[in-house]
């Protein structure tokens, strides 16, 4: 249940509240607006205790949370959440941002050399993968912590916070170490000792969509790692499988508004992968503008013939220079900017 605190109540009334709710053994979870604060009280039977919380003199009202993920819907928080990456990067808010690199950290070289042109181009975020979840035993399984180093260092030099994907819950800390975002994967969206593991560190969260996943099941996959006490999540949207089989995926535009109304939490896609086809990435980047993404993930490789990973859908840095001041072109007419 929702337990919303009177205006100005003082600090001292907030702490008697959360004590209550963890003497009875619940973890309280604190959202603060801009005139209100609101407290989570999520667990089985929380509502039984919902009279003796509405008589304290802190209390405005007490309203139950009808979605089955709690922290993630509207019904928590109002206001859309804005997650600050570093001093220049915040998800979420007017700017867009742009993640961007390679599919594989293949090397030093080729990352270093991807990351000063995706910088050149107006890119904020640094992407690349580290561990691969390949679908055949024999492809190129990622340089592992190797990979996290370059990107790490690519990031320091070139002044990107950086992103990369975590497989298992042994791999979560080495992200959180090396990488200012931590990735789950389209593959692991119901590992969900994977998702807590997530939700157990500080760095944000970019959870990507299950290409057989609902947009219900998406949101209840972010409740695990928010229940943890990570509110910073951003949900990707990186394309569902349908019956169609010209392009790779079929990228889910509708999810966008609907996430939108019905979460608050930062809304990312991912047109590489939604589509799969590198002539038409850009068109789908800049469908995701107009319809509303808080950021964009695009697949970029210096030479993409050559590339241990996804080759066929990664632009080389001149089609990304150029598809950035399109982007922005789109952002503006929405009131929005990426430049």
């Amino acid at each position: 249940m929702i337990i919303t605190l009177k205006q100005g109540v003082k600090k001292k009334e907030v702490e008697v509240v959360l004590d209550k709710i963890k003497k009875l053994g619940y973890k309280p979870h604190v959202s603060r607006g801009k005139d209100v604060t609101i407290i989570g009280m999520i667990g089985e039977y929380a509502e039984k205790y919902k009279d003796s919380f509405e008589a304290m003199d802190a209390v405005e009202h007490i309203s139950e949370i009808q979605k089955p993920y709690k922290l993630a819907s509207r019904e928590f928080k109002k206001e859309n959440t804005v997650i600050k990456i570093n001093r220049n990067v915040e998800i979420g808010g007017k700017q867009i941002h742009v993640m961007a690199g390679p599919c594989a950290i293949e090397n030093k070289e080729m990352m270093f050399n991807t990351a000063k042109a995706i910088k050149d181009a107006g890119a904020a975020i640094l992407r690349g993968g580290a561990f691969k979840p390949r679908s055949s035993p024999y492809a190129f399984q990622g340089l592992g912590e190797k990979g996290l180093k370059y990107i790490e260092a690519a990031g320091e030099k070139y002044h990107m916070p950086t992103i990369s994907e975590a497989m298992t819950v042994e791999q979560v800390g080495l992200l959180s170490k090396y990488c200012d975002i931590v990735q789950i994967g389209a593959r692991n969206i119901q590992n969900y000792d994977l998702l807590k593991a997530a939700g157990k560190q500080p760095k944000p969260v970019l959870l990507k969509r299950g290409m057989a996943t609902t947009i219900k099941e998406l949101l209840l996959s972010a409740e695990y790692i928010l229940s943890q006490g990570n509110y910073n999540v951003m949900l990707c949207e990186r394309g569902i499988r349908t019956f169609e089989d010209s392009t790779r995926f079929t990228l889910d535009l509708n999810a966008v508004p609907v996430l939108k109304k019905l979460s608050h939490l930062p809304v990312i896609l991912d047109p590489s992968h939604g589509i799969g086809i590198r002539e038409h990435v850009g068109t789908m980047a800049k469908a995701c503008i107009a319809a509303g993404a808080d950021g964009i993930v695009i697949e970029v490789h210096p030479k993409p013939e050559e590339a241990l990973s996804d080759g066929p859908q990664s632009l080389i840095p001149a089609q990304f220079e150029t598809l950035m001041k399109e982007l922005d072109s789109v952002a503006k007419a929405v009131g929005r900017k990426v430049l």
